[in-house]
């Protein structure tokens, strides 16, 4: 029972490639063969997205199947974007927004307002399995984004995050087609590298497959000074026979970043934003992540209409860092300091595993069931050393050297204990009823979620906290297919994830230049349960597709505050919920032969309720945009062989910047333009890329959210510079 293919649709993408220079050569050298290798390898460099995805218990389905908004970004856009990191992927996409973890070079995303961990990024349907704060988006085929709480489909995120929805990484797989492809890329300033691609299939029906890729940049961005350098390299093998598949990947992945410029802490209210290129980060911070990962699949089908299949992964990181955050005492003049710089080195070793049972039987009426059960391990070894900081100016920065003299410390620097063991395994089942050839689809399931976690001390690693309990989460919702081009959804949804555990140390609400010990350090709160409400509507016209959707869903609030029992402590808990309500749009293909477009937007209403005593009662959630809207362009020129223009806009609307809602972060927009160029090099294709990213060098502050608010404070992420990037890929 192979998973059914889902439809490829071409999609725009943002800033591609070429000096229109170069075309001139191109046109000497024209002849028939060389035209169809141009033309060929133009439609082959088109952007593609898959209206659908796969969705966890429920396999792989079209868009239009399915109660929920999933979209994939295939292993084109990466190709053509050069993108450095996968935030740089996700930008594409109108409902998601990026921004860091406090202090350090760590990717979190916003989908429906609420936050997404890297660490709860899955992995070939996998959670744990993908490296941690930064990954490298040369290794996979597809960036799967599914809107909407999804722990029926995918079980709880081991991070405590992914309520508003979650991306699945897909491993790059040896398509039919012979594949040996050399790039080479740069980044403004000096940021220089290249990527070798190879995949080939083997056997009397091809059944089996090898793919190996990887890639090495390194050189400072258009910020002053920040550095990135990034090794990456992986391998798949896959079998493909008649009744059995069979796949196993393996990774390596490490990447440095120096001089990150950071996030500006203020409680002062909202500065102007400083010169573009500016980096107010320490020349002593760093973050240097290690990985080692990989996922073994195997598929049987024990009859026309239905499969078994198990798969597993395991995961070992290493992470060395010193971190910090710019506080700005002066908003007028940009007078303030670092706080602390934070010393912490971090370990993690992950496993999971998962195994099912699918079939679907009548024709009809139809039925399909999903049986089975996941379970996953994670172990974090962790320690810290906070130093004092140092006086400096958000607009003319002081470089100083790192204090020599740690103020606390907490476990052990050279060789981190475990602070935090989590074991997260569930059961679930789900049956889908099918009328009227399917244009009824209604689906029901449940998952029996059990959540484990164990907290240890800094101080000798004695257990301090444990947490073993279960819940049941259930899913119901219904497709109407009027047509076979367009569906009818409504959906109820539940999330659970673990409860966040508290840090050793937290930046104090009412003095944020302060750093506090935290008097449940290293315990979990009670894991977040939510609801999710969802109706809307899609479209499939050939390669055109659309989705429209409403949502509600609410989610716990967790926090720093005094320590009612302990003043100079503080203690993490949680201080009401958050209720977001909202409606997306999202479109996608075609509009007429070599015009490609990817556009959409959000308006979402994040509001906290039930908050202690009343107080900011009603108030926006920080960080959550009103509104956001995306618009892309991908166009063929016809009157010159080989060339296509590339635009893209991205548009932020107004955030709430502290939770009191007295600082507001304006509205910005970003313009990127771009353009990509085929040529034939004899009978080689060759792919000049171009793209000018922020093209009017804009200046704003794209971000204020952060997972934990503290006090009244703003957190601010400042945007990127202009920036070019240009490629060259070589198709042998």
């Amino acid at each position: 029972m192979k998973e059914p293919m889902m439809k490829l649709h071409l999609l725009p993408l943002p800033a591609f490639a070429i000096a229109a220079v170069i075309a001139a050569p191109a046109q000497a050298q024209e002849g028939t063969s060389q035209e169809v290798i141009v033309v060929s390898a133009q439609r082959a460099n088109q952007t593609e997205v898959i209206a659908g995805g796969t969705l966890g218990v429920l396999g792989a389905k079209d868009a239009l199947d399915v109660p929920f908004v999933v979209r994939t970004f295939d292993e084109s856009l990466i190709l053509n974007q050069q993108p450095l990191t996968l935030g740089e992927v996700l930008e594409n996409d109108p409902t998601v927004r990026t921004t860091y973890g406090f202090g350090n070079a760590a990717e979190q995303f916003v989908i429906r307002g609420f936050e997404l961990f890297g660490d709860d990024i899955g992995m070939n349907g996998l959670y744990g399995i993908t490296p941690r704060q930064l990954v490298a988006p040369e290794l996979y085929s597809g960036v799967q984004v599914l809107n909407g709480a999804n722990a029926f489909l995918n079980g709880a995120a081991p991070g405590g995050t992914a309520i508003g929805g979650n991306v699945n990484l897909q491993l790059k797989r040896a398509g039919d087609q012979p594949l040996t492809r050399v790039t080479g890329n740069y980044v403004s300033k000096e940021h220089v590298g290249g990527s070798v691609d190879v995949a080939r299939r083997f056997g009397p029906g091809d059944e089996f497959g090898v793919r190996v890729n990887g890639a090495y940049r390194d050189g400072k961005v258009s910020i002053d000074d920040e550095d990135h350098r990034t090794f990456v390299v992986g391998g798949a093998f896959d079998y493909n026979g008649d009744a059995i598949r069979a796949s196993l990947d393996v990774a390596y992945q490490d990447i440095r970043v120096d001089k990150l410029r950071p996030q500006v802490l203020s409680n002062v209210g909202i500065p102007e934003v400083p010169d573009n290129e500016i980096n107010y980060g320490q020349s002593y911070s760093f973050t240097d992540l290690e990985s080692v990962f990989g996922v073994a699949r195997v598929e049987f089908d024990v009859a026309d209409n239905a499969m078994i299949y198990a798969s597993a992964g395991a995961l070992e990181s290493r992470e060395e860092g010193i971190y910090g955050d710019f506080t700005l005492a002066n908003r007028e003049t940009g007078d303030g300091a670092f706080g602390f710089a934070s010393i912490i080195p971090a370990e993690q070793s992950n496993q999971a595993v998962e195994a099912g049972f699918r079939t679907k039987i009548g024709s009809v009426i139809t039925n399909e069931f999903n049986f089975g059960g996941n379970i996953s391990w994670q172990e974090f070894r962790t320690a810290y050393d906070f130093r004092n900081g140092y006086e400096s100016n958000l607009y003319t920065p002081t470089d100083a050297t790192l204090s020599p003299t740690p103020v606390f410390v907490g476990g052990d620097l050279d060789d981190p204990f475990p602070i935090n063991k989590s074991r997260l395994s569930s059961a679930f089942a789900s049956y889908t009823l099918g009328a009227w050839s399917d244009r009824v689809l209604l689906t029901g399931g449940l998952r029996l979620q059990s959540i484990r976690q164990e907290g240890f001390s800094y101080f000798g690693g004695a257990r301090e906290s444990k947490y073993d309990e279960s819940a049941i989460t259930p899913v119901i919702g219904i497709v109407l297919k009027p047509t076979e081009s367009v569906s009818l959804f409504a959906s109820r949804v539940e999330g659970l994830q673990p409860g966040a555990v508290a840090d050793a140390t937290a930046t104090d609400p009412a003095n944020p230049t302060n750093i506090l010990p935290v008097t449940n350090a290293g315990r979990a709160l009670t894991p977040y349960r939510s609801t999710q409400y969802e109706v809307g509507g899609k479209v499939s016209f050939g390669s055109f597709d659309g989705s429209l959707a409403l949502f509600d869903i609410d989610r716990p609030i967790a926090g720093y505050d005094r320590d009612p029992n302990n003043t100079a402590n503080l203690l993490f808990a949680t201080f009401g919920t958050q209720r977001n309500r909202g409606i997306e749009l999202f479109v996608s293909g075609e509009v007429t032969d070599g015009l490609r477009v990817i556009a959409g937007g959000s308006i979402i209403d994040a509001e906290l309720v039930d908050t202690i005593e009343g107080v900011n009662e009603g108030n926006d959630a920080v960080g959550v945009p009103e509104y956001t809207a995306n618009a892309n362009v991908e166009w063929d020129l016809p009157f010159v062989a080989g060339l296509t223009l590339t635009g893209r806009v991205v548009h932020t609307g107004p955030q709430a910047a502290n939770v009191s809602n007295t600082q507001e972060l304006d509205d910005w927009t970003r313009l990127d333009i771009g353009a990509r160029y085929v040529l034939a090099a004899g009978r080689t294709p060759v792919t000049l890329r171009l793209t000018v990213d922020n093209v009017t060098d804009e200046q704003y502050w794209a971000s204020a959210f952060s997972t934990f608010v503290t006090g009244d404070a703003a957190r601010l992420l400042q945007g990127r510079p202009r920036t070019f990037r240009g490629s060259v890929s070589v198709d042998f």
